[in-house]
């Protein structure tokens, strides 16, 4: 449970307000001071994408989900940080109040949202992403908005800000959903390495949960339907986030098999509570499906406005048991733990690390060892909080969790970030280090480490 003068400072909008305000302006900076030593194997761009309300909204109905995107972004190389930019992400309605071109291409139901959740490297493009219906956008290397892709004409509807990269196959997985235009179901969508759609499956819903995230295994897609639906008086209403808790919707997770159809998910009771984001998931000996979450025991219920005001996440294993129809959950460690990330080398297989921010916005960066609990804190100093922490394997390592943290760290006084590089194999010591800043970069939501190897420093996509 939150406490009362939390929920008082929901009512009046935190997500407008102190680490969460927005930004005014756009920044461009060069040759970024550095404490410490950056890695010179780090060559690529760090980016963050996350909600930045440009021009006054209403702070009475303004929900954090619905605020115009803003990629930042630094770029390292030699063991330099060459550059600092952040860029509202264009579509027509920001580009045309910031006097820009508008731009490229259209978007899922003529959508002129620039999509505020996540941004990566994929097939030599960058894309910004966000769920619920609009089309991903194309950046530049330096985080220009290029325009709405429907991935070369082959995404029938919308995507995801989650889409989970299979390593053995080259293949991104998505679980998409679109309000209003789909209110009966979801779509597994599959991304071939070359960027384009290569296999769509319709998925029947009921009550319109709103599907954040999914997760992937070598065998099934999971699929999250969970007590976070479509409110029909708030949508009725004008709301422009229109999902809430609904206590009725019974909670379950669909098993479906990678190579089947709709036809054979199998769909498993789970406890009632609401995940954004899991870790990782991969199939067990037995046949079960063990998936690590952060879940919420509410959310949307008494905070219409954002994820804060209702529960703390925890840290939770939910063992999915097709056979069986259900799905068991095990505490993993106490404390909050939100922004989940693990060490892509074991995405889809068994995984041990579980690396997350501790809550929102509430300091230390964590590293959970998922099968005894240990939980190692790297402590950013006073007033100070890291954000979703993105693993990079170290060059010449293949053992899990060896491998650079990369965190922004936000000061609540309002001066300006870092982008701070930890060793994860010694989470507690000092920073590698400290990549300074112009500017605070708001409490946001997800980021990503794109090597020049996947997407090449050049204006326009490969």
């Amino acid at each position: 449970m939150v406490s009362d003068d939390t929920l008082e400072t929901a009512a009046g909008n935190r997500y407008l307000e102190g680490d969460m305000a927005p930004v005014v302006d756009e920044v461009t900076a060069t040759d970024l001071p550095v404490t410490g030593a950056i890695p010179e194997e780090l060559e690529g761009r760090w980016l963050r994408n996350g909600p930045n309300p440009l021009g006054d909204v209403d702070p009475s109905t303004h929900h954090w989900f619905m605020g115009d995107g803003m990629v930042h972004g630094v770029r390292l190389r030699g063991g330099r940080a060459e550059w600092y930019r952040n860029r509202w992400v264009r579509g027509p309605r920001v580009a045309a109040a910031l006097g820009g071109t508008a731009p490229a291409g259209t978007s899922f139901g003529d959508r002129d949202f620039g999509p505020n959740t996540s941004v990566g490297g994929f097939a030599g493009r960058t894309w910004a992403m966000v769920e619920a219906g609009p089309t991903p956008m194309t950046l530049t290397y330096e985080l220009d908005t290029i325009g709405f892709d429907g991935f070369d004409g082959t995404l029938p509807a919308a995507f995801t800000a989650h889409p989970k990269y299979d390593p053995a196959t080259g293949e991104l997985h998505a679980v998409c959903y679109a309000y209003p235009e789909a209110m009966d179901r979801v779509q597994h969508v599959v991304v071939g390495p070359d960027g384009r759609v290569s296999k769509v499956t319709d998925i029947a819903v009921e009550g319109m949960p709103m599907v954040h995230d999914m997760s992937l295994t070598g065998s099934s897609v999971l699929v999250y339907d969970l007590p976070v639906c479509l409110d029909m008086e708030m949508a009725m209403g004008g709301s422009p986030f229109p999902f809430s808790w609904n206590p009725d919707h019974a909670a379950r997770v669909g098993v479906l098999p990678r190579a089947g159809t709709a036809d054979d998910i199998v769909w498993c009771e789970a406890p009632q509570a609401y995940v954004f984001h899991p870790v990782n998931a991969y199939d067990a000996e037995d046949g079960t499906i063990v998936v690590d979450v952060c879940r919420y025991d509410t959310v949307f219920d008494r905070d219409r406005l954002g994820p804060a005001g209702d529960s703390i996440p925890t840290l939770a294993r939910w063992l999915v048991d097709p056979v069986a129809g259900r799905v068991v959950e095990t505490p993993l460690t106490d404390g909050a733990h939100e922004f989940p990330t693990h060490d892509p080398r074991v995405g889809t297989r068994r995984h041990r690390y579980a690396f997350t921010a501790a809550g929102l916005g509430l300091g230390p960066t964590a590293r959970v060892d998922v099968e005894t609990g240990e939980t190692v804190l790297h402590d950013h100093g006073p007033g100070r909080f890291g954000a979703e922490p993105i693993v990079v394997p170290k060059e010449g390592s293949s053992l899990e969790g060896d491998a650079w943290i990369m965190v922004c760290v936000n000061d609540r006084a309002g001066g300006p970030a870092d982008l701070v590089i930890l060793d994860g194999a010694d989470l507690e010591a000092p920073p590698v280090a400290v990549v300074h800043l112009p500017r605070r970069v708001p409490d946001g939501f997800h980021g990503s480490w794109v090597p020049d190897t996947t997407v090449a420093p050049v204006g326009t996509p490969v």
